[in-house]
């Protein structure tokens, strides 16, 4: 999945769908731990939970649909 970064005052900001936060058992505030690991950018919850399989799959199948056309933009 590719997502855009936003310019938020002197920062940017990546901005994450409520079907990955419920993913994630993360909220609105919510603590993530970022690691940065052979150039590549990790978020993990500060305080992570176990998601089954079917579950992680259902919200990223939402996910996918709902942006379809954002997603198809970026990839050309």
């Amino acid at each position: 999945m590719i997502k855009q970064l936003r310019k938020v005052g002197n920062s940017n900001a990546l901005i994450l769908d409520k079907p990955i936060l419920e993913l994630l058992g993360l909220e609105e505030e919510g603590q993530v731990q970022l690691t940065i690991q052979d150039g590549n950018l990790i978020v993990t919850p500060a305080r992570p939970q176990l998601v089954r399989a079917e579950e992680m799959a259902e919200k990223l199948d939402y996910v996918m649909k709902k942006r379809a056309d954002v997603l198809r933009r970026l990839a050309k």
